[in-house]
């Protein structure tokens, strides 16, 4: 008997660890200069099915928590049209967060805020976009025509403003 229950303790152990997850698969960027981002269309904060228009020319990536809080303690100070008036789009990654945590706290959460927040909520769509990207910065892409042009990082929201705010 002892030698069946270690044998299954064994087999669980080497189970365990052959288990494959989303993000260990090679996935094809999306966030590369020259990429086009005409295909991308998330739903916001209000389930509503958003796109990129053609005055974008702007889009803010936050994928980690915190990040997100810097962008949205900065853009809650903001007036509601202020991204849209500065051709601006955000975008927040709650892909890492389990189900039942985003549908009791982080959506109902996010309802509350005036500017529009576009939802990379599944861990396969989110993936592309993450991929090569400094998780623990704020990614800006600038866009001409929905394709990228530029990439960079920044850290706080002195930096967001300046980075939205410039012609």
């Amino acid at each position: 008997m002892k030698k069946i229950i270690v044998g299954l303790m064994v087999a669980l152990v080497f189970l365990g660890c052959s288990s494959k997850d989303v993000d260990e698969q090679v996935v094809e960027p999306k966030l590369v200069v020259g990429k086009s981002l005409s295909d991308m269309a998330l739903n916001d904060q209000f389930e509503k099915a958003q796109v990129l228009d053609a005055s974008t020319k702007k889009v803010i990536f936050a994928f980690s928590k915190d990040i997100a809080h810097i962008c949205n303690n900065y853009f809650v100070t903001q007036s509601p049209t202020y991204l849209s008036e500065n051709n601006t789009q955000f975008v927040a990654d709650v892909s890492a967060a389990p189900s039942l945590i985003r549908s009791m706290f982080i959506l109902p959460g996010l309802k509350d805020f005036k500017h529009t927040v576009l939802l990379l909520d599944d861990k396969k769509v989110a993936a592309p976009y993450r991929a090569n990207m400094n998780l623990e910065k704020i990614v800006v892409a600038y866009i001409d025509d929905k394709s990228i042009t530029k990439i960079i990082t920044i850290s706080s929201e002195d930096e967001l403003r300046k980075v939205i705010e410039a012609k």
